[in-house]
């Protein structure tokens, strides 16, 4: 009887540890949902909740890290996307509406843990943020290498990849290392350009494009185009008078606009054709999708590089 007693106290004994262990990884898994983190951005400070598990992005730069990190999301504006991040245009994510017209029912239906946004929708910012803690990560195009890096690494910390944002995020700043020591030995100037249905406009250092000046080292076939988001508004005499050795060309129209690309057909004429990139067959129409887009995300960050490189002799 005695050792039956002993054998029931020792079973009450385990059950009790095993109870106690129980309770202990349900209140620290518990702590760990509950984690905050304070975040620092340009339109304020934000609490936001460590592994959201609802994430709604107006920003294609956040969709694309987001999308390279391995992490989903709830909701994207589904009519603007560039074509690598299409899957996310399929019914298993939440339309929340345009870039510059949130849906702001549809959002508050979602119900989101963080909204992520940028320019477009900055006039937007105190509506969201009363339904949801929102974060701005738009790109400072006078830092912009120091601004992708912040924003990349404030998604990392808020959804939990920090090692994995650090490994990409050397990885392109060696692909830009190698690129720069590819500027700094090449003959000829650069000009930048976007064209929209039948306009043109240059961008130079500090621009929404300059960081092919400003970071990969292009020299500039212009040092006076004023800097701003739209661009300097030019004609084609103008291309044809600074006769650039290479010219990149950004056709807003391809993602934007209705129909077919109109870059090419705009730009064939002859004051274009007469400059030193044309006849050297060096111009080159940059995706639109990586660089009007979703510029500041991880995989477009790599991918623009690459793209200048390759066209680079």
């Amino acid at each position: 009887m005695k050792k039956l007693t002993l054998l029931m106290t020792g079973l009450l004994f385990v059950l009790l540890l095993a109870a106690c262990g129980s309770n202990s990884d349900t209140a620290s898994g518990a702590d760990e949902k509950e984690e905050k983190l304070t975040i620092e951005h340009e339109l304020g400070t934000t609490e936001v909740a460590k592994n959201p598990e609802k994430i709604v992005t107006f920003d294609m730069g956040a969709l694309d890290t987001l999308d390279k990190l391995g992490v989903d999301v709830t909701g994207v504006p589904q009519q603007t996307l560039p074509d690598y991040l299409s899957k996310y245009s399929g019914s298993d994510y939440e339309n929340i509406g345009g870039l510059k017209e949130p849906d702001l029912e549809k959002i508050a239906e979602i119900n989101p843990d963080v909204i992520f946004i940028s320019g477009r929708q900055s006039d937007y910012y105190e509506q969201l943020s009363e339904l949801a803690p929102t974060i701005f990560i738009g790109i400072d195009t006078t830092d912009y290498m120091n601004s992708f890096k912040k924003n990349t690494e404030t998604i990392a910390q808020i959804v939990g990849k920090e090692e994995e944002a650090k490994t990409a995020l050397t990885e392109v700043d060696d692909a830009i290392a190698d690129l720069k020591a590819k500027a700094e030995s090449m003959d000829g100037k650069a000009l930048i350009t976007l064209v929209n249905d039948g306009s043109v406009s240059a961008y130079g250092k500090a621009s929404r494009f300059g960081v092919i000046h400003d970071v990969y080292g292009v020299p500039t076939v212009d040092e006076t185009i004023e800097s701003s988001t739209h661009g300097q508004s030019v004609g084609f005499e103008y291309i044809s008078e600074k006769n650039p050795d290479y010219l990149f060309v950004v056709d807003r129209g391809a993602v934007v606009g209705k129909g077919a690309s109109s870059a090419e057909k705009v730009l064939d004429n002859e004051l274009v054709n007469s400059t030193t990139a044309a006849k050297e067959n060096q111009i080159t129409y940059l995706d639109p999708g990586y660089w009007y887009l979703s510029g500041g995300g991880l995989e477009s960050e790599m991918e623009k590089v690459k793209e200048i490189s390759d066209a680079l002799k």
